[in-house]
């Protein structure tokens, strides 16, 4: 205790020195009630005076803090004033694209293919977006067999925030793509002014739009249509997977008619707004985005005889008019085991044949024969198979075209070696003679290769552009005499032979039609027709392939040129004049 009252004196001595009263709660303090004080809420606690270094303290950090801010002031309105200014002068002015209309697609008669809707139309919108920045929509021809020739377009595309990440249309497949540079035409500009609420006060061109260039394709919608409609009917009705057709001038090298079965729908496509639409033909399991004609590559199978004989002639390896009997097959010894040997088998026994009878007929034995030897009669042999089929484009993709496509392949010993790490035999080489094992082509390949036939010997780049032609990648350096014997047979088989669903009344057709065993099994088959006309001038050239269907099928692809034919006989007579 005597503790406490020392203190209390001191505390007493030091409050009368300040000339105060003591309260009585301080006089009476002691230890002994010091417990019931909430010490947490400072009772109890004797007060003290603030110090004047804890003082000198907060006065110098606000004075710190104001320094910060009148430095930063400094910098942005002294400093960085004029910066500032400008990009508050740029807030209130908004560049907005003018985007330029899409150059026009038209066939080779002015018919619209693609066009852009002009913003209204029947009273309703037909424009992608609004405001400022309308984007005209692109609409497509609604005839089939177009959507592979023309393709379709993305459309200009914002981010969240709204600024374009893509400024232009972009061409996807066909046309759209091929041509895009000259059918996108060039963007302009436009300064809007707007005030702190976003109204506009003022807006002016800054640079006007270019049109994009209009393009006049070489086909004919109708003939275009009618070869579509009638590929796509032979095939369902009896059961062929797809297919696809070419039609081209020998001349020129332009393309009438260039389609593939089935399609898609460009239109849907290009709005992209029916998303089930584009969803079901993305998983279509019989592939409308493969343009058969350009990419899908098959077995020509029979097609490719009159290329074997051109180089059987060249060679002179036979004379045309020598003439090998035929029994329906041709028979080897195994040269390891004479007690053994294989048969290759004729699709029929046709007896006696010279060349133009064995390329109207079709005879496998024939140019088992003139292709690899048998017996007395020498072969062309694999090495010069391979030559004249790539002489006349196989094997090789198109160059600078927009046909260009897959390059396919011809069978060749040193590709079965490479894929299969086997030796080559005879037996390869009079497969590959009649188109058979591992040769594969496009269907625009084998039109090209039939032009080149039908003109003597010019191998043309195929233009889908009206006046693009003609184009000639190589000169085919054959003699006429032997062109005559092929166009002989070709005409005869048209006549008398296999192609003889062409014998028309209305014009006489050449042709050589094709059928290629698929698999082991050997229970599907790719139908093929090839020709030109008129026979005596040659104008136009085609090729029509029907894919995977039946080994029993007595319709394909002849049957399907022959509608074709009559229908354009029908519509387009000025074809066959």
């Amino acid at each position: 205790m005597p503790t406490v009252f020392n203190k209390l004196k001191n505390i007493i001595r030091h409050r009368r020195a300040k000339g105060r009263e003591i309260d009585p709660d301080e006089v009476m303090l002691d230890s002994s009630n010091l417990p019931r004080y909430d010490k947490h809420q400072f009772e109890g606690r004797l007060e003290q005076a603030i110090s004047k270094n804890m003082l000198f303290s907060i006065v110098g950090a606000f004075l710190l803090i104001a320094l910060i801010f009148i430095i930063q002031a400094w910098d942005l309105q002294v400093v960085k004033g004029g910066e500032y200014r400008d990009r508050s002068q740029k807030n209130i002015l908004r560049s907005t694209p003018i985007f330029a209309g899409r150059g026009v697609v038209t066939d080779r008669n002015g018919v619209l293919l693609a066009w852009n809707a002009p913003p209204e139309q029947n009273g309703t919108s037909t424009a992608i977006g609004s405001g400022d920045e309308i984007v005209a929509r692109r609409m497509y021809n609604r005839l089939s067999g177009l959507a592979h020739i023309l393709g379709y377009v993305k459309y200009p595309s914002k981010d969240n925030n709204g600024f374009y990440y893509r400024n232009d249309f972009e061409g996807i497949d066909g046309v759209e793509q091929y041509y895009n540079s000259l059918l996108q035409g060039n963007n302009g500009s436009r300064l809007i002014e707007v005030d702190a609420h976003g109204k506009v006060i003022s807006e002016s061109t800054v640079r006007p739009p270019e049109q994009g260039s209009p393009i006049a394709l070489s086909i004919d919608s109708r003939v275009q249509a009618a070869l579509y409609d009638n590929i796509k009917d032979v095939a369902t009705r009896v059961g062929f997977s797809g297919g696809a057709g070419v039609i081209m001038d020998v001349k020129t090298g332009e393309i009438l008619a260039l389609t593939s079965y089935p399609e898609y729908d460009p239109q849907i496509m290009s709005d992209g707004t029916d998303s089930s639409a584009i969803k079901s033909m993305l998983k279509d399991p019989d592939l409308p985005f493969l343009d058969r004609a350009i990419d899908g590559l098959y077995t020509p199978g029979s097609i490719v005889k009159p290329y074997v004989a051109l180089g059987a002639l060249n060679e002179g390896t036979i004379d045309p008019d020598t003439v090998i009997v035929t029994t329906g097959s041709v028979t080897v010894q195994n040269p390891y085991d004479p007690t053994k040997s294989t048969i290759f088998r004729d699709w029929k026994d046709l007896g006696a044949l010279d060349m133009r009878h064995a390329i109207a007929m079709s005879s496998d034995a024939y140019f088992y024969t003139v292709g690899g030897g048998y017996k007395d009669q020498k072969g062309l042999g694999i090495a010069n198979i391979d030559k004249y089929l790539s002489l006349f484009g196989f094997g090789e993709s198109i160059p600078d075209s927009f046909v260009s496509g897959k390059a396919g392949l011809i069978s060749t010993p040193a590709w079965k070696k490479k894929t299969f790490n086997e030796a080559w035999f005879l037996g390869d080489t009079y497969h590959t003679a009649i188109g058979q094992y591992g040769t594969q082509v496009t269907p625009v390949q084998v039109a090209r290769a039939v032009s080149a036939i039908a003109n003597e010997g010019d191998l043309l780049i195929p233009t889908i552009v009206k006046g693009g032609g003609p184009v000639v990648e190589r000169k085919i350096g054959l003699p006429q005499s032997d062109f005559n014997v092929i166009h002989e047979g070709m005409r005869l088989g048209t006549q008398i032979g296999t192609s003889v669903a062409l014998n028309v009344p209305y014009v006489k057709i050449a042709g050589k039609s094709g059928t290629a065993e698929l698999g082991a099994t050997r229970a599907n088959v790719n139908s093929w027709i090839t020709g030109f006309w008129p026979y005596e001038n040659p104008h136009y050239a085609f090729a029509v392939m029907l894919e995977k269907g039946s080994t029993h099928n007595l319709i394909g692809a002849a049957a399907t040129m022959r509608q074709v034919l009559d229908q354009m006989e029908r519509e387009t007579p000025e074809y066959f004049k």
